[in-house]
């Protein structure tokens, strides 16, 4: 029976320093990244650096996606075939683009992929999980000035950061996933990777009287995935379900915690700029739509969408027991919009 990694990701944690998080934290985000980002590439071979680096303006950066390898080809560097010491460099890149909270979730995230491999082959199934089988690009050539990005990914985690003229810029897309959702046997029973996207809707769900359900709930029957699957872009829906407006103030907390879940995923820096442009909308024209069973155990889907964000949530798989999320910027996502704006003042 193959067990991989739960030990190793879990030591390389430690032995990179956790104390170091809130440090990084304190740090100009782009500052963190570069000098993560060149610490791995310095401790690669000249083979795996081929395959880590790609130009910024490569097609490649516009490839992404959530699901399993076998069903999407990536490239990049495999975590799996990195000595310790690379993959010590390769979570400390990961560390430096996302919070302690979203740091200890993508953990959980690639913790679950592994505890996923084991079901499957227990149950006969004729493909590999591997928490393991992620990939680390880097696009351009890390800088606190210039332009360049980096990115992560494997099934159920796919994460992107862009840096203009040494600026982060807010990272979407954000995929985040989780099989099994709840861990349902085993020495890590009861383990949620994304316990608290799905528990702020549920909170809000619960909070609304039953006229504000009824124009929450748009459909009996949840789709079967997020709907802007991982289009590269994505554009908004018409809007449906509740406004913040029509939210009382507890109520309107409970939208913001939601959104929330989602944000402080990200290193404080990044988080922030994210924050500021949801502070500038303000919420009252953030909607919160639900379709699916209300109960814990069926089948749903919840969106929230405001001027410049979309939030899509799906627990429709296995039972359901198989979460999908996405965090898109309509304008944003891979660093549009900042990019435009430098070129546009470049001409």
């Amino acid at each position: 029976m193959r067990r991989y990694g739960a030990g190793l990701i879990l030591l390389v944690l430690g032995l990179s320093g956790t104390v170091g998080v809130g440090a990084i934290e304190k740090r100009r985000a782009v500052a963190a990244m570069a000098e993560a980002a060149d610490s791995f590439l310095g401790s690669l071979s000249a083979t795996q650096r081929a395959e880590a680096t790609f130009a910024f303006d490569s097609d490649e950066r516009e490839r992404h996606h959530f699901i399993p390898p076998e069903t999407f080809e990536r490239n990049g560097t495999l975590y799996k075939d990195m000595n310790f010491e690379q993959k010590v460099l390769a979570l400390d890149l990961l560390r430096s683009g996302l919070s302690l909270r979203g740091y200890e979730m993508a953990q959980k995230i690639m913790e679950v992929e592994g505890i996923l491999g084991v079901l499957v082959e227990g149950e006969g199934r004729n493909f590999a999980r591997d928490q393991e089988e992620y990939f680390v690009s880097v696009f351009g050539t890390p800088s606190t000035t210039g332009t360049w990005g980096w990115r992560w990914e494997g099934h159920h985690l796919s994460l992107h950061y862009t840096v203009v003229e040494g600026e982060a810029t807010v990272s979407t897309p954000t995929f985040l996933g989780a099989n099994p959702a709840y861990v349902p046997t085993g020495p890590r029973k009861g383990l949620r990777a994304m316990a608290e996207q799905e528990d702020t809707a549920r909170e809000l769900l619960a909070s609304l009287d039953g006229d504000q359900r009824r124009v929450v709930i748009f459909d009996d029957v949840a789709p079967g995935n997020i709907l802007t699957g991982a289009d590269a872009i994505v554009e908004p829906f018409d809007p449906i379900g509740i406004r913040g407006a029509d939210l009382s103030s507890s109520q309107r907390d409970g939208l913001m915690a939601i959104i929330e879940s989602y944000i402080a995923v990200m290193a404080y820096e990044i988080a922030e700029l994210r924050r500021a442009e949801i502070r500038a909308d303000g919420l009252d024209d953030v909607t919160f739509a639900w379709a699916g069973g209300t109960e814990r155990g069926e089948v749903a889907y919840y969106r929230v969408q405001g001027p410049s964000f979309l939030i899509e949530y799906d627990n429709t798989q296995e039972d359901p027991n198989h979460i999908h999320a996405a965090f898109r910027d309509f304008d944003g996502d891979l660093g549009r919009d900042v990019l435009r704006e430098h070129l546009e003042q470049d001409h």
